[in-house]
């Protein structure tokens, strides 16, 4: 009898250990909220987030689990960083130019005006301190920064009727993205920053006149050839374009060492994958767009020179007026001033 009653209660400590490792274990895990600032049905930019997600569970064997959320889901396509910062939503996905309303010089981690190709940018993130700078100034609002994608060149802008002189954007409604917002200006353009889901409505409503967002296949995406016909080539503003993973700097510091190299691991994965997917995809869509009735526009070389000069005004203004962006500008200025003796002899012109 006793002996039975020992093995039964051999057997019971067993069980209740072994029901407190497994709750012990489903409390060890990692469990993430990650705003994506594009829809996952967009191409290019909707997918990134969601892969980098679906490694860190591979890797992790489920124990580090992201939940990717839609815009609007939990805040606003561009409106994540104060929630990132404060801890309300534990990542974000998206792009520095969106913060660009708490610091102009987030600008300059997204793209600028006849700024680098990929190649280019990418070394100067990497090699040239940019990484270092993003780091530097996130951390100030509690973010770790994670450099994680990069796209290709960009459209310059649809619009409804055919720009034969640049005359016409004055008084203009745009939306327009970062720095290149401020060179619209110069030509009397009003413009606006609209993240992605919210542009085809105004468009459409009228509240603004034309719009430029990113490359073919994405602008497809969200259909902008449906309204405007007249798409317009190159993305002088935008040669190429960052991308970022925010994460609240109190759930960074907790990880384990392996999860951040994993998050790293996963988001320089995502340089290379939008890079190739943001060369293969344009063609097709630019076809589409043709068999739609879009005509596409490459500017003449005075109007992208008016455009540049332009340009020469906007960042002398910018540098003055913010020492972030000074900082950050006389690093990109160094190192494009090195990297010229390669660019004119290393590529076909």
């Amino acid at each position: 009898m006793q002996k039975a009653f020992f093995k039964a209660a051999a057997v019971g400590a067993v069980a209740l250990v072994a029901g407190l490792a497994m709750s012990s274990d489903a409390e060890a895990k990692e469990r993430w909220k990650m705003h994506a600032a594009f829809g996952s049905n967009i191409a290019v930019l909707g997918q990134p987030p969601i892969r980098v997600a679906n490694a860190i569970e591979r890797m992790t064997d489920g124990d580090f689990d992201i939940k990717v959320f839609e815009p609007g889901a939990l805040v606003g396509g561009y409106a994540y960083y104060d929630s990132v910062s404060q801890g309300a939503i534990d990542a974000a996905f998206g792009t520095p130019g969106a913060n660009q309303g708490k610091n102009s010089a987030y600008n300059f981690f997204s793209t600028w005006p006849f700024g680098p190709a990929a190649p280019e940018f990418l070394a100067w993130f990497v090699y040239g301190g940019g990484i270092e700078l993003a780091e530097e100034m996130y951390a100030r609002d509690n973010i770790k920064y994670l450099l994680c994608g990069m796209i290709p060149p960009e459209t310059s802008g649809w619009f409804r009727t055919e720009i034969t002189s640049l005359d016409q954007l004055q008084g203009l409604k745009m939306r327009f993205f970062g720095l290149g917002a401020k060179v619209m200006q110069k030509f009397g353009v009003s413009t606006q920053q609209l993240a992605g889901g919210d542009i085809y409505p105004a468009l459409e409503l009228g509240t603004i006149d034309a719009t430029e967002f990113s490359m073919p296949a994405i602008d497809r995406s969200y259909g902008f050839y449906q309204i405007a016909k007249h798409n317009y080539f190159p993305g002088w503003h935008q040669q190429s374009t960052a991308n970022e993973l925010l994460v609240n700097m109190d759930k960074w510091n907790e990880l384990p060492d392996q999860y951040k190299a994993m998050l790293e691991t996963a988001c320089k994965a995502q340089v290379m994958e939008m890079i190739a997917d943001g060369e293969a995809s344009q063609f097709e869509a630019m076809l589409a767009n043709e068999a739609d009735g879009v005509t596409n526009h490459y500017w003449p070389d005075e109007v992208l020179e008016k455009l540049e000069a332009a340009w020469g005004e906007v960042i002398a203004e910018e540098v003055a007026s913010n020492p972030d962006s000074r900082r950050v500008w006389d690093s990109i200025t160094e190192f494009r001033e090195k990297y010229a003796i390669w660019r004119e002899f290393g590529y076909l012109k």
